[in-house]
């Protein structure tokens, strides 16, 4: 569906540009194959935090309640960043893996298909 502003020349700041969270940045994560989170969540984000730190914190905090979560293999999950693999070393940070502001991070978990094999 098409969207018409009301007037003309419609122009306003985002009030979530980069700029307005200092070194900080937002960042999209979302579990595929489990739909009882129904869209990526979002977080605040040190792009010089390691990818590890990231793990331990905001995905184990936003995804943990899960029945799967317990169960993941960290060694055979796949990450996606930006629609494209991520080869993960844990050690790296954010930023040295190519995360900016607003990146979708998405990570699978082959051997797990959600709550019963459901995806949810």
């Amino acid at each position: 569906m098409t969207v018409k502003a009301i007037v003309e020349n419609y122009q306003f700041e985002p009030l979530d540009l980069q700029q307005k969270y200092g070194d900080n940045m937002l960042l999209f994560i979302g579990w595929d194959h489990h739909t009882l989170f129904c869209s990526a969540h979002t977080f605040v984000v040190s792009a010089h935090q390691t990818f590890q730190e990231l793990l331990d914190g905001q995905i184990q905090v936003g995804f943990e309640q899960h029945p799967d979560f317990a169960n993941i293999d960290w060694s055979k999950v796949e990450f996606y960043l930006n629609q494209q693999r991520l080869n993960v070393d844990f050690s790296k940070s954010l930023a040295d893996l190519g995360f900016d502001h607003k990146s979708l991070l998405r990570f699978v978990t082959p051997e797990l298909q959600g709550y019963n094999g459901t995806h949810v």
